[in-house]
């Protein structure tokens, strides 16, 4: 029977944590970058729907 290769079993492990982490990194990133587009798009979207005031009239021109 062979011997069991623990440091390639260990290496793996490790590999498989990497990338785990890596990919919770990358979609931690994404979210990210969607919130604080969502946030540039939602204040950009506040000016459009709100009027502007209108100006007062300048009446002293007469």
């Amino acid at each position: 029977m062979a011997k069991p290769n623990y440091s390639f079993e260990k290496r793996q492990r490790e590999l498989q944590k990497k990338q785990k982490k890596e990919e919770k990194l990358a979609q931690r990133r994404a979210g990210a970058a969607s919130k604080a587009q969502a946030a540039a798009e939602g204040e950009g979207s506040n000016e459009s729907e709100a009027p502007a005031a209108p100006q007062p009239a300048d009446d002293s021109q007469a």
